[in-house]
């Protein structure tokens, strides 16, 4: 009996470690403090690259957008240039047959025996061509006769003491004005009257 009661206590004995080894094996299976340290140095390199990644394609990002920046300036400062210097291409190319047309009559006042009606004539043609391309491009003239007086558009050269009309009325114009796009150019120089005391 004796000999049941031992065997019995080693298989008690063997069980107890069986069921002590699983206990510290499973613990041990789960995670040491070791491990964590090492997981969470790994996720913080991890999260670092990803940063410095970031980092690196922002700069990039950066320096490109500079570039073009640059790119966008000059070009724009190019095509301001050009705006400044050919600006008034086309009001010239339009203007070249009133100088033709003034050169052509000029050759024909040299003329001996030339027709004056026919200079005349020439003379008018001239003008209205240059009425044409002046109004083409919104130069407009300023002819203010018998008109209120606008100190915005006009200036007074002189007061005329006049019965026959109502005061600050212009009664002579001595130079026509123009606007360009609605915009006074040079203000008609005229003659103001004036009211009889």
């Amino acid at each position: 009996m004796e000999k049941e009661q031992e065997t019995t206590g080693q298989e008690a004995g063997v069980e107890e470690l069986e069921s002590g080894t699983d206990q510290p094996a499973a613990e041990g299976a789960e995670t040491s403090p070791g491990d964590d340290q090492r997981e969470s140095q790994e996720e913080w390199v991890l999260l670092l690259e990803d940063a410095r990644n970031k980092a690196d394609e922002h700069w990039n990002q950066l320096v490109r957008t500079r570039a073009e920046m640059d790119n966008l300036r000059k070009r724009q400062a190019r095509e301001l240039e050009n705006a400044h210097k050919y600006a008034l291409e086309r009001f010239v190319n339009e203007l070249l047959p009133v100088r033709d047309s003034m050169e052509m009559g000029l050759v024909a006042a040299a003329e001996e025996g030339g027709n004056v009606e026919k200079l005349r004539e020439g003379a008018e043609l001239t003008l209205k061509l240059l009425a044409d391309v002046m109004a083409k491009f919104n130069v407009e003239q300023v002819d203010p006769l018998d008109q209120p007086f606008d100190p915005e558009l006009h200036q007074a050269m002189a007061m005329v003491p006049r019965e026959d009309v109502p005061p600050n009325t212009v009664v002579t114009v001595v130079q026509k004005g123009y606007t360009l796009n609605g915009r006074l150019v040079r203000p008609a120089m005229v003659m103001v009257s004036q009211g009889v005391a």
